[in-house]
């Protein structure tokens, strides 16, 4: 359990940007799962979902360096969400996924050829004695606008994806789970990145580019 509640290079946590951030939810009023509600909402909403803002900077998957940004994809707002809860002595883990999009996916298949999406983040958080998984990717004003309900967590509850929107129509499918980890794993995500979409990237003499 140790390796889930220690910093690391991206989950930064002792930062100051994210130390402003949990300031609030540092009280021992609060229970482990109102601290972990609380700062799962802060996160989802506070920064917009992008997915079209991945980086081959190293530093732009520290959590630090997320938390000066207004957006970010789905990663970014799962590492934000881990370095704040451990933060506050939560234990929390990346989960990786590939997932299908069935609704507004015609900026994906302009811009990666599929609506496909991997790897997809979510978090594995550990509360009163159990693993639950959030996801904290889609803000609320988005999921407005797609006519999906806003996916809640309540520190109890697996809270995964809206498989379908508020009209009935499907609007995530998930197809494969590539596991957990403690700390973010990004020579596995280029590379996953690479095979699932090849016309986005181009590899000269060992160099990638990405190109949208």
């Amino acid at each position: 359990m140790k390796a889930y509640k220690e910093p690391s290079m991206y989950l930064d946590f002792e930062s100051s940007e994210i130390q402003e951030i949990v300031a609030e939810f540092k009280n021992d009023s609060l229970s482990d799962v109102e601290k972990a509600k609380a700062i799962y909402l802060k996160i989802r909403d506070g920064w917009r979902y992008n997915p079209y803002t991945i980086s081959m900077d190293r530093s732009k998957y520290k959590a630090s360096n997320i938390a000066q940004q207004e957006e970010g994809h789905c990663v970014d707002k799962a590492i934000l969400l881990i370095a704040c809860l451990r933060a506050v002595d939560i234990p929390a883990r990346l989960r990786l996924a590939k997932v299908t999009n069935h609704i507004a996916v015609e900026r994906l298949m302009e811009r990666f050829g599929t609506n496909v999406l991997t790897p997809h983040g979510m978090v594995d958080v550990y509360i009163d004695n159990k693993w639950v998984k959030a996801t904290p990717a889609f803000n609320k004003e988005l999921c407005e606008l797609v006519h999906v309900a806003p996916l809640e967590f309540d520190g109890e509850n697996d809270s995964v994806f809206q498989e379908f929107n508020t009209e009935g129509q499907q609007f995530m499918e998930y197809l494969e789970d590539y596991g957990y980890f403690d700390d973010v794993p990004l020579d596995f995500m280029m590379e996953n990145l690479k095979t699932n979409y090849p016309k986005v990237f181009r590899d000269d003499d060992g160099i990638v580019e990405y190109r949208f």
